[in-house]
């Protein structure tokens, strides 16, 4: 892929020697159903704008960037390390659950040029995407795609594309039966947007497998062999020729840092990570019934330990973007 020199700086911007560590905090409707689980009345916008202040403050002097949400991030913009890079994220939250579509809709007061005039390094946009779901349906989201990524060429700032696969036909993502189909969904998803009529810089995606059914990582089932999980990495990284980085997708800090691992020996030249919920959220409970002194407490000990040992690991594993771009 070529660059413009305007992307690059910014994606210099946002990694440490090629390797995007990155935090992610865009979290909104997730986050307030975590916060609400560990109190009675409906979290408010000051709870939620406090806590992503914190955890930005606290944690950003570790990480290459951070990801945070127009809605409720802008004052966690503000405190952010200097030497950080930043993105914003231009998605509504969720989605219609009342229907298989899962149709994308960008934040209604915002835009690709509002997003850079906010001091954003890179727009981020999440993508529901089934590549074997209805055409009509798929092609009104490739078709929002092709408008972002213009937005984003027209302003020269990078466009990271974060994809969460599903199937219409399978409600539980963390059932079996998905399992045994995430591959196919996550690669060959990776194949349609790394066309360039998407002006996509980095693709944000899942692993293709889910350890949980691994040798070696199960606790339960085994489903896949070491052999069969290495197959799907590899195919993963023939899948693209975009830097690609991994989101952590709710698990364990452990489990996500073994799994880079195992997707490094696989083969996978994975470019970093956005890592949210396995590097901060332990400090949600910590700050909602022991305030925001022991939250930050936990931040600079535990969140710390989150993200240092995730570097650590990103140093042996990760691949620099350098190496598939031009200009």
């Amino acid at each position: 892929m070529t660059l413009t020199t305007n992307k690059r700086a910014y994606l210099e911007k946002l990694s440490r020697q090629g390797i995007i560590s990155a935090l992610a905090f865009d979290q909104r409707g997730a986050l307030k159903r975590m916060m609400a689980s560990h109190q009675t009345e409906e979290p408010t916008i000051e709870q939620m704008e406090t806590l992503k202040v914190m955890v930005s403050e606290e944690l950003t002097p570790y990480a290459s960037s951070i990801l945070l949400d127009p809605e409720y991030g802008l004052p966690a913009t503000k405190v952010k390390a200097t030497e950080a890079g930043l993105l914003l994220a231009y998605e509504k939250t969720g989605y219609d659950a009342t229907t298989t579509s899962r149709l994308p809709d960008c934040l209604v007061d915002w835009s690709a040029k509002r997003i850079k005039e906010a001091g954003a390094d890179a727009v981020k946009f999440l993508l529901y995407y089934d590549v074997d779901g209805d055409r009509s349906v798929n092609d009104q989201k490739k078709a929002y795609i092709e408008r972002i990524g213009s937005e984003c060429k027209a302003e020269d700032i990078p466009f990271f594309l974060e994809i969460l696969t599903y199937d219409e036909t399978i409600a539980d993502n963390g059932s079996l039966a998905f399992a045994k189909v995430k591959a196919h969904k996550v690669n060959e998803a990776m194949k349609v947007f790394s066309d360039d009529r998407f002006g996509i810089d980095v693709l944000k995606v899942e692993v293709p497998v889910n350890m949980k059914y691994v040798e070696g990582f199960a606790e339960g089932e085994v489903v896949f062999s070491k052999e069969e999980a290495a197959q799907a990495f590899k195919d993963q990284e023939a899948a693209s020729h975009l830097p690609y980085i991994y989101l952590s997708a709710g698990v364990s800090a452990q489990l996500f840092q073994e799994t880079l691992v195992f997707a490094a020996e696989s083969g996978a030249k994975f470019n970093g990570v956005l890592c949210g919920r396995a590097t901060w959220s332990g400090s949600v409970p910590v700050y909602i019934e022991e305030g925001e002194e022991a939250a930050r407490q936990w931040l600079r000990t535990e969140g710390f330990k989150n993200i240092d040992d995730l570097n650590k690991v990103l140093e042996k594993t990760a691949s620099s973007w350098v190496e598939k771009v031009e200009g």
